[in-house]
């Protein structure tokens, strides 16, 4: 069975050019790892709980994991440090949002703080982690 996160950014105050930007910069820095692809996700309904109206929307990238054991750890630390630069960079007035889809649990960060993040981060790694152990 072949796993996958989901990534989905948005930021409230992203124009077009710099919502391309961002989402490329991600794309190859997710690409390095020891995953097996990273693809966009073709637009189409705006997730859960997202404005029909946001054209802040970044975009979503389909991480396809493979068989390392620590792919989704080195996914979701790239993202904490990713998701750090971006909040703290040149245009940190914009208010990026982060939301992890694996199997049906989904995980949503915007406002908190760099701890909270990384405590978050880990608890999805360990949920995840605990099901691929389990696996035949």
């Amino acid at each position: 069975m072949e796993r996958t996160v989901r990534i989905d950014l948005s930021d409230d105050e992203a124009d077009p050019e710099r919502v391309a930007e961002l989402t490329g910069y991600l794309r190859e820095e997710l690409l390095q790892l020891d995953v097996d692809r990273v693809t966009a996700v073709p637009d189409g309904p705006a997730p859960p709980g997202a404005r029909a109206v946001d054209a802040a929307q970044l975009g979503a990238l389909l991480v396809t994991l493979g068989t390392s054991v620590t792919a989704l750890n080195q996914v979701v630390t790239v993202l904490r440090d990713w998701f750090g630069r971006v909040r703290r960079g040149p245009r940190a007035q914009s208010r990026p949002a982060l939301r992890l889809v694996m199997d049906d649990d989904v995980l949503e960060i915007s406002e908190a703080s760099d701890e909270q993040v990384a405590q978050a981060l880990e608890a999805f790694v360990r949920r995840h982690s605990a099901t691929t152990e389990a696996r035949p």
